[in-house]
């Protein structure tokens, strides 16, 4: 039901932004820059440039671990890429990392009929005894449950926590609620004296292969070895508790940290008169080592550089567009200094920062964009009509809501005052693949993938190629106030 609520929203939105598009979106984007937006989105309809780039990243490194050799690899082919593509000021920005490595792992049900199954240890967690962990698991539906029991009380045991299957969404929203328990399970448990914690993997799928992801560490430290089921083990582990059983587990894990460096790799479009304005447009490098990371994210990689090469194509916008494949997305630090956008942040003056006049990440896959959304006023504004002109005929509406965050690599900078944008992908299957061995290059539509391209390129251009200031508008007063 409000599924097809906000579908409908959407739909009037689009309707209604359509419907009074005329001479005045031509006070923010003139005729030529509509014209030109709609070129380039035809012409990425036909482009292989993002297919070229995600094809050979997931090829030739795989997996890309943060602060792993295959994503520092990456990183400098990825900056040759830019090169030989025709951006400028490419370079690479590292800052320091503490890195993880998985090693082995093992979960073995134990008693009269042993059973092996099937787990990956969360992001960061540390290693097990050699001999491993084994205690009597004690189930919890919900992380507040286990936030409710005693502290102590769990001494020696496993904490585990079945939230349930994640329901799969258009908008993805069914991983906020689920993702918590990953990152906050562990310390939770420990409070209470658990020896390890386990938990239902944070996926839509029923397959045999776990979803991975960062834990969240606690002064310094993740405090004990935490580990996500698979979907089918949980659901076997949680009928085993049903039927009254009181199952005990062995679990191992030789995971470890290390010291090492990530980057970001950047490379500008720069702007024909306005150079010193820079639009980012970002995605992530690393990625997580069960997979080869092409729907998260070197889909994001491909769909960012390649708008930013077709519009180089057509001859530079008015304004500087930048994109940045960030360093270290998808893992939790002992501080808060180890992510790329973080990094890039702080290498930015007050001038510089100021001058961001917009920004936009692409992490959500590969699957076709279905709308968009701006900060809050520009909504209804010419630009939001003569994009929703230029966008209507692939298929992308205006969202009812303002866009307000963007994602993790351009969380600091839109958390600092760059107005932020979001062309929403259809997530429907995203948490399938996602953190899994499962997210491989085959997962990619090509026909998807290139309307992605054709969004991005349409409306970044509109703003690239304007005057437009988002940081200075403002929302409309509400009516009866």
């Amino acid at each position: 039901m409000v599924r097809s609520v906000r579908l409908a929203s959407l739909l009037s939105a689009g309707v209604c932004a359509l419907a009074v598009l005329g001479a005045g979106a031509a006070q923010a984007q003139s005729a030529g820059a509509i014209r030109a937006a709609e070129q380039l989105r035809d012409q990425a309809l036909q482009s292989n440039i993002a297919l070229d780039y995600v094809t050979q990243l997931t090829t030739r490194f795989g997996a890309r671990p943060a602060g792993s050799p295959s994503e520092q690899a990456a990183a400098a082919w990825a900056a040759d890429y830019m090169r030989a593509q025709g951006f400028k000021n490419v370079r690479i920005q590292e800052f320091p990392l503490v890195g993880w490595e998985r090693g082995e792992e093992s979960a073995t049900l134990l008693g009269a009929n042993p059973q092996h199954l099937v787990v990956a240890a969360l992001g960061h967690s540390v290693a097990t005894p050699a001999a491993g962990v084994e205690g009597e698991v004690v189930r919890f539906r919900t992380l507040e449950e286990l936030q409710a029991v005693p502290d102590g009380s769990l001494r020696g045991k496993i904490a585990y926590v079945d939230a349930g299957q994640l329901i799969p969404m258009q908008d993805g929203s069914g991983y906020g609620p689920l993702t918590r328990i990953r990152g906050a399970g562990p310390g939770v448990a420990a409070q209470k004296g658990a020896a390890a914690f386990i938990m239902r993997s944070v996926g839509s799928d029923m397959h045999r292969m776990p979803h991975t992801g960062t834990t969240r560490y606690i002064d310094g430290k993740v405090p004990l070895p935490g580990f996500a089921l698979s979907g089918p083990d949980a659901s076997q582990l949680s009928r085993l508790m049903d039927m009254g059983e009181k199952p005990r587990l062995r679990l191992t894990s030789t995971a470890h940290t290390y010291e090492t460096k990530s980057q970001n790799v950047i490379g500008d479009l720069p702007g024909r008169t306005h150079p010193e304005q820079v639009i980012v447009l970002g995605s992530h490098m690393d990625s997580w080592d069960l997979g080869t990371g092409a729907i998260d994210d070197g889909a994001g990689g491909a769909i960012t550089l390649a708008a930013a090469k077709l519009m180089m194509e057509r001859g530079a916008p008015a304004r500087t567009v930048r994109v940045i494949l960030y360093g270290s997305e998808e893992v939790a630090q002992p501080t808060n200094t180890g992510n790329g956008g973080g990094a890039y942040l702080r290498s930015l003056s007050p001038d510089e920062l100021k001058n961001h006049v917009f920004t936009g990440e692409s992490d959500f896959g590969a699957d076709r964009v279905y709308a968009f959304g701006l900060p809050v006023g520009a909504q209804g504004s010419d630009f939001a009509k003569a994009a929703a002109r230029v966008l209507y005929p692939i298929g992308v509406l205006p969202s009812p809501d303002p866009e307000l965050h963007g994602g993790a690599d351009i969380g600091p900078i839109v958390e600092a005052g760059v107005p932020v944008f979001g062309l929403n992908q259809d997530g429907t299957r995203y948490f399938d693949l996602h953190h899994t061995a499962d997210d491989t290059l085959d997962k990619i539509d090509p026909k998807q993938l290139s309307q992605n391209v054709a969004a991005w390129t349409a409306l970044v251009w509109l703003a690239a190629d304007s005057d437009v200031d988002f940081r200075a508008m403002r929302p409309a007063a509400t009516a009866g106030r």
